[in-house]
C-alpha cells in the first residue's frame, strides 16, 4: 500500500495576529519544520507540503528536507483550496493520503505510523482517524476513492464532512494523549503550550 503525506502549511494564521504561527519555535524546530520532519520519518511517502501565505519564508524554513512543494495561489479562499492543491500534487496510483496540519506541536512519527497501520489493515477503509476521549482528531488518512469528493469541497472546510458521510468506512484509532487534538491557533494556545 502506498500512502502519501500532505502537510497543509498555506494558511494565514489570522487568529495569531501579525505572526505566522508556523514559524514559531520554542527553542527547537518551528511548528512547520517539526510537522514535516515527523512526516518524513514516518512510513508516509512522498511528503508534499502545500505552501501559500508567506510561501517563501515557509519554504526557507524547510530547507534541506526531502519534500515536494505545491503552491496554493488561492490560499486566501480557505482550507479546502489547500486540500485540493495537495491532492492534485499526488503521484498517480497512490492508495491514500494523510492530511497533516502544520500547527500540531505534539505530533509524532509513532502516531502517523499507527494511523497508517490502522488504515492498511482494513481493506474496506475509506479513511482513518485518531480518536481521543471520543472525539475525532488529526491527522486523517483519506483513501484515493475519496479524492473526487475532496475536489468538490469549497471555502474554509476540510474533509470532516466527507468523513461524516462515510462514517461506516472510517477506521478509528484510539490514542491516549491529546496530541491528535492539540493545534496552535491563538497567542494563548502558544503560551499554554510553551508553559507546559
Amino acid at each position: 500500500m502506498s500512502v502519501a503525506a500532505i502537510v497543509l502549511a498555506a494558511g494565514r494564521s489570522t487568529r495569531m495576529g501579525s505572526q505566522n504561527k508556523l514559524l514559531l519555535r520554542d527553542g527547537h524546530d518551528s511548528l512547520v519544520r517539526h510537522a514535516v520532519k515527523m512526516a518524513i520519518a514516518s512510513r508516509l511517502k512522498p511528503v508534499i507540503v502545500v505552501l501559500g501565505h508567506e510561501a517563501e519564508a515557509v519554504r526557507a524554513e524547510l530547507a534541506g528536507l526531502d519534500v515536494n512543494f505545491a503552491v496554493n495561489l488561492n490560499f486566501a479562499h480557505g482550507l479546502s483550496t489547500s486540500l485540493r492543491c495537495g491532492i492534485a500534487a499526488l503521484p498517480v496510483n497512490i492508495d491514500g493520503a494523510a492530511v497533516i496540519l502544520a500547527d500540531m506541536p505534539d505530533l509524532d512519527t509513532s502516531l502517523l505510523d499507527r494511523l497508517y497501520a490502522a488504515f492498511e489493515t482494513e481493506p474496506k477503509a475509506l479513511a482513518a482517524v485518531p480518536v481521543h476521549e471520543g472525539e475525532w482528531g488529526n491527522p486523517c488518512i483519506l483513501a484515493a476513492a475519496l479524492f473526487a469528493e475532496v475536489e468538490r469541497l469549497s471555502g474554509d472546510q476540510g474533509a470532516r464532512k466527507i468523513l461524516e458521510a462515510h462514517r461506516d468506512c472510517v477506521v478509528e484509532m484510539p490514542v491516549s494523549s491529546a496530541a491528535a487534538s492539540l493545534d496552535i491557533d491563538t497567542p494563548q494556545d502558544w503560551a499554554d503550550f510553551i508553559r507546559k
